[in-house]
């Protein structure tokens, strides 16, 4: 399997709260009705927490901000994926998840990319 995971961060206008609520309850359903489009096996996302234990984290290892979510989107291969989204159907619907993503996230602050699970 491979994994598919995007970095976020929201939107200078909004606070972290009003970000995580609108992923939970707005994009992250969105997503997941549409996941068998996409082939998508599993769907996790990542809330960064409030806490100072971020600001040690970063300030302990001259580190950048962190980001205020992170999402996982497992798929069982390189060439699924690919497919899915060459599809007509993956094409509009990888069109309708970015506009949405326009709602919450700041793309220009984020970071997607594709990963292979090592479990030590």
């Amino acid at each position: 399997m491979i994994k598919f995971v995007m970095c976020l961060t929201r939107r200078s206008d909004m606070s972290r709260e009003q970000f995580q609520d609108y992923w939970r309850k707005q994009h992250g359903p969105f997503f997941m009705e549409n996941a068998k489009t996409m082939r998508a096996k599993k769907y996790v996302q990542s809330l960064t927490l409030d806490t100072p234990l971020n600001e040690g984290l970063r300030e302990s290892r001259d580190m950048l901000p962190e980001f205020d979510g992170v999402a996982e989107v497992w798929f069982d291969s390189e060439q699924d994926l690919m497919e899915a989204m060459s599809s007509p159907e993956g094409q509009e619907l990888s069109a309708a998840l970015l506009k949405d993503e326009s709602n919450f996230v700041d793309h220009s602050k984020s970071s997607a990319f594709i990963v292979r699970e090592e479990e030590l």
